[in-house]
């Protein structure tokens, strides 16, 4: 090749037998030409010729055959070592070959690529390959992972599957950015036109909205004020492009993950009591029944008097508390059953919470249920939604493009109302379709709204974030203004991140659940209720843990009835694939 290349583009077996041979004989031009048509990298045989490749095209087919003898080396390695993990994994004896450098970083990086992205094509063949004669199992490349060591026991690949950094570093690199937003937004204090309270869980960190409630004879003035994190914000730099793929703070039951840096989202733009804070504050005006008269928005500083709590609320209404908390509960359920009377679909459930204790890789998990603090809820949960259902017919009103929450479903008439019986509630789940984001207002059933456009949880939802950034943008003619065209063009990105950030909101504290069932299966008895006594799968309900299990009807005997009541014993449970497997049920009395 080094006396042919550059020379002619293609030669017979004789013109390169001449070459080396003085006068070649028929046996050392075959074993010549033998050893050209092996030379696949540098000579192509079109009959009666060999091509002779160009030095581009040799150095790219020789990188490409070193690439393949890597490929097969790794793949006879890897098969072995993959079995090896395997047995290690299904607590077998078995002699795990010690990887190289190089063996381990591409073994490694294969593994955690399957586990955090399972449809990726570019790894799919060479995966598998190297799983041959191992099970089809979803979680194979988890559970090599695991007896490698690599993650660890209860690994959240929900998390790396959504690309969520949990850790609050995640923030470190934008350090600079969010102090020139500090800077640039105290630049802008003002003196404080209410002095509002809060109402949280006393762990709270982000506590994104507040309150101002007066009384008269002519009706209710409510001041709602939220947290405005949007001010002075820098739509399209590097850390609104992590905010927005973060899209949402994850409360989880190992800990929370909040969408913001912590300093912007925790503590500067936090309603913290003792602190004057900048905030959409919106101004209610309602009559004595809590009829909507009015409503004003506008972008103001509050002093915050006093952050409390669910539990320390609850316990003021229950001993008689006069003043602003009372007047708080009578407008909340006037509020409420405003919207029972537009349809709204109310569920009072237990609110149990997954608590982890002991080793932080191998926790013991329990189920601990949260006090009830029915007062204290609703006057939250209305307000919001009074919010929220303003801001919707308020963006309407004045041709402000907002994200609206909808679900543009028909329930029937007798739904309405406040349910807390398991049978209802699932009844009425089954009649219900999910709610979704978008551009164009539409009517959400189930809250009881013609326009509902979420903006209340400003902190914690990039999709309120936006709602919010949009309102501030219209009250001051600053900051950056979406238009309807535009905002529609970042609805693709916004659902698709909404989806992936709240199935690990969703999947997570169910995969805990149901590690609790694995724990203690043998020694302990659940207490259900039947909500649907089906033909061949009876469904039973678990209230103090929200969930709702299927077993075969012979389980539980030949009358069976709506609301019935069995204690079941469970046998086999998998937490990684949701399947449990109740195995015996008896009446209760």
């Amino acid at each position: 090749w080094d006396l042919a290349q550059g020379e002619v583009d293609e030669a017979e077996i004789g013109w390169f037998a001449s070459l080396v041979f003085e006068d070649p004989n028929p046996d050392q031009m075959a074993a010549l030409g033998r050893k050209l048509l092996q030379t696949k990298t540098h000579f192509k045989f079109s009959p009666p010729a060999f091509e002779i490749y160009s030095q581009e095209t040799v150095e790219r087919r020789q990188e490409e055959l070193r690439k393949a003898q890597e490929r097969e080396r790794l793949v006879g390695f890897g098969q072995v070592f993959l079995k090896g993990l395997w047995d290690a994994f299904c607590k077998r004896r078995s002699a795990l070959p010690e990887p190289d450098e190089e063996q381990t970083a591409r073994i490694r990086d294969l593994l955690m690529t399957r586990l955090c992205n399972p449809d990726d094509r570019d790894s799919d063949a060479l995966w598998k390959t190297m799983t041959q004669g191992l099970p089809e199992e979803p979680h194979l490349a988890l559970f090599l992972a695991q007896a490698w060591g690599i993650v660890p026991a209860h690994f959240n690949f929900h998390l790396c599957r959504a690309q969520y950094d949990w850790e609050p570093g995640w923030a470190e690199p934008f350090a600079g950015a969010v102090e020139a937003q500090k800077e640039r937004v105290l630049l802008g204090r003002q003196e404080p036109i209410a002095e509002i309270v809060t109402i949280d869980s006393a762990t709270t960190q982000d506590i994104d909205d507040g309150f101002e409630l007066t009384r008269g004879e002519d009706g209710f003035r409510l001041r709602l004020a939220l947290a405005c994190p949007c001010l002075e914000w820098e739509f399209g730099s590097p850390l609104d492009r992590a905010v927005q793929h973060r899209f949402s703070s994850l409360y989880l039951p190992e800990g929370t993950s909040h969408m913001l840096p912590e300093e912007l989202g925790t503590r500067f733009f936090s309603l913290n009591a003792g602190q004057d804070l900048p905030a959409l504050v919106i101004t209610f005006d309602l009559d004595p029944e809590g009829d909507l008269r009015g409503f004003a928005p506008e972008v103001a500083w509050v002093r915050v008097a006093a952050n409390l709590t669910y539990t320390g609320v609850e316990t003021d209404i229950a001993e008689g508390a006069t003043g602003m908390l009372r007047d708080a509960r009578d407008l909340a359920h006037l509020l409420r059953q405003a919207r029972i009377c537009e349809h709204a679909v109310i569920m009072d459930q237990p609110d149990p919470r997954v608590v982890l204790d002991g080793d932080p890789a191998n926790p013991q998990v329990g189920i601990a249920q949260s006090p009830s603090t029915p007062e204290a809820q609703t006057i939250v949960s209305e307000f919001m939604i009074l919010a929220n259902k303003a801001m919707g017919a308020w963006g309407l009103e004045t041709g402000t493009a907002l994200l609206y929450r909808t679900q543009n479903i028909t329930l029937p008439a007798e739904s309405a109302g406040v349910w807390s019986e398991p049978t209802d509630i699932y009844r009425i789940i089954n009649n219900m379709g999910p709610s979704i984001l978008e551009c164009e207002p539409r009517r959400h059933a189930t809250i009881g709204a013609k326009a509902y456009a979420p903006v209340t949880s400003p902190l914690r939802r990039y999709s309120d974030f936006i709602n919010m950034a949009q309102i501030a943008a219209r009250l001051t003619g600053r900051g950056r203004l979406l238009s309807q065209s535009e905002l529609e063009s970042l609805l693709p990105v916004l659902s698709s991140r909404s989806e992936l950030v709240g199935q690990v909101q969703r999947m997570r504290p169910r995969y805990w659940k149901y590690e609790y069932f694995r724990q203690n299966f043998k020694k302990m008895r659940w207490s259900g209720v039947i909500v649907d006594p089906g033909s061949v799968l009876v469904t039973i309900a678990l209230p103090e843990l929200q969930l709702f299990l299927k077993a075969p009807r012979k389980i539980f005997g030949d009358k069976i009835r709506l609301g019935q009541r069995f204690a079941i014993r469970i046998g086999k449970v998998d937490p990684l694939n949701n399947e449990i497997k109740i195995v015996e049920a008896w009446e209760e009395e």
